[in-house]
Parts: structure tokens; sequence; C-alpha cells
């Protein structure tokens, strides 16, 4: 399903300036000053894995028709639209694949990552074949990567973005915690590993809203979107464990446009 586009341009520049009234010259002048140049980066949960409707198109990459950026593109008619956000993608292959799109004329990025840095998919396959004693230490070895490497490899990513797209706004969008803890799951992994997964999530999103700060990048925290909605709660906006398993632990449709969407639309 599609969001309605909804802005124009004449609007976007009268509500750029804060005025009511504007000369005609001025008004085609601030039309071409509003022109919106999106650019969505990322991994699977910028590209919409779990989500379904995939461009078939996009290939291993995954991308999804009802991932946050193509909503944000839908609901506001960009100038140009480039989504280069790839199931499965680090910041090295951000690094590598991704930032041909950005030049001086980009206006609006968006991106998540690190999470595959950190080592993500196998400490979730750790945590359901081997139980609680293997998943917390192979979580404490996630954390450590978070807090002793990811920090570098994030500050040059983000430092490549602004050299690339100099004066494009960037929105870095996190991650959101699995599970609600005390839930509704009577079966699966064992509520201390539960417990231990989204305190690692805590943990990448204080270290990834520090690196975004220091650039100058937003931070849009999905935490607070999808509390209420994660694994275990009566409402879940994530994948549990998927058959075929590529769509486990990554969010749904509704997990895209009622938990992302809407954080990258009031930053943006």
């Amino acid at each position: 399903m599609k969001l309605r586009r909804m802005v124009t341009a004449a609007a976007t520049a009268v509500l750029a300036l804060g005025v009511t009234t504007l000369a005609p010259t001025a008004v085609a002048l601030d039309s071409t000053a509003a022109a919106t140049a999106y650019v969505a980066l990322g991994d699977s949960y910028s590209s919409g894995v779990g989500a379904g409707s995939y461009d078939s198109g996009s290939g291993d990459c995954r991308r999804s028709t009802v991932a946050y950026p193509e909503l944000w593109a839908d609901a506001n008619a960009p100038d140009s639209f480039t989504f280069a956000a790839c199931a499965g993608a680090t910041t090295e292959d951000v690094l590598a694949n991704q930032l041909g799109a950005l030049d001086s004329g980009t206006t609006l990025v968006s991106i998540s990552i690190g999470g595959n840095d950190a080592g993500f998919g196998d400490t979730m396959m750790t945590c359901v074949l081997q139980g609680t004693s293997a998943c917390v230490s192979r979580v404490n070895e996630a954390r450590a990567y978070i807090s002793d490497t990811l920090p570098g490899v994030l500050d040059s990513t983000y430092t490549a973005i602004r050299d690339r797209a100099p004066n494009a706004q960037v929105v870095v969008l996190g991650y959101p915690r699995m599970y609600e803890l005390d839930g509704s799951c009577f079966l699966g992994i064992s509520e201390e590993s539960r417990a231990a997964i989204n305190g690692a999530a805590d943990l990448l999103a204080d270290v990834t809203s520090k690196r975004a700060a220091d650039h100058g990048f937003a931070f849009g925290d999905v935490r607070t979107t999808f509390a209420g909605h994660e694994i275990c709660s009566d409402s879940e906006w994530l994948h549990s464990v998927t058959w075929p398993v590529n769509d486990s632990y990554h969010p749904t449709a509704s997990g895209q446009s009622g938990g992302y969407y809407p954080v990258l639309e009031a930053l943006a």
C-alpha cells in the first residue's frame, strides 16, 4: 500500500520561508531551492526485508515497495529518489557500493547501518540454536565490538557521506529493541537471552546516536515507536523466526509504516 503524495512544491517553498505571501519571482526561485533529492542508504532494515512486496529488480538487496524510504518518497514527492539500501549491508558495503548517487545536489539522506557490522545475524542464530549461556556470551562479543570498534567505522562512513553530499540533511535511523520482556511468549529463547539482546540494542542506539550527533546528523530513535510492538507483545511489528529464514527478526510492513516512517517524516 502506498501513501498519497501530500506535499506540493509551492507549499514547500512557503513553509520553508515561514511567510504567507511571496512575489512571483520569489515563488519561482524558492520552488527551485526547495527541490528535494533523496537518497536512501543502509541495510535490510532500510531496504525493507520482512515487509514483503519486494521489487523484483532489486535482486538480493530485497528492496520493498512498502519500506520506509519508499513510503517517505510516496508521501513527499521528491524531485529525485534513489533507493540504494541493500539487505545484509555493512558499513564497508555502504562505502563500496551505495554512495554513487550522492553529490552536492543531494538534499536528504537516510541510513540504518551498524547492526551487521556487530554480527546481528550470527548473534540471533546463536541465541536461537545454542541456549542461554552461548547467547549471552555472543551478545557480550557484540557489545564489545559496538563499544570498541563500531564508533570508528561509523565515523568513516558518516564522513564519506558528508564528503559526497555536503549540502544534505542526513537522518540516521536506529534499530528497535527486539523483545517485550515479561511478554506473551512462552516458547523460544529464555528471558535472560531476550534481556541481553535488548541491552545490546540499547548500547547500539547510544553509540550510533552519539556518532551521528558528532557529525551533525539527526538520529531517529525507533525504540519509542516500536514500544509495545516488539516480539512477545500483543501487537508485534517484528518477525520472530520465519521460514524461509530471511525475514526473521526484521520489521513487518506495519513496522516499516508505523515504526520507521513516522520517525523519518518527523525529522526530514
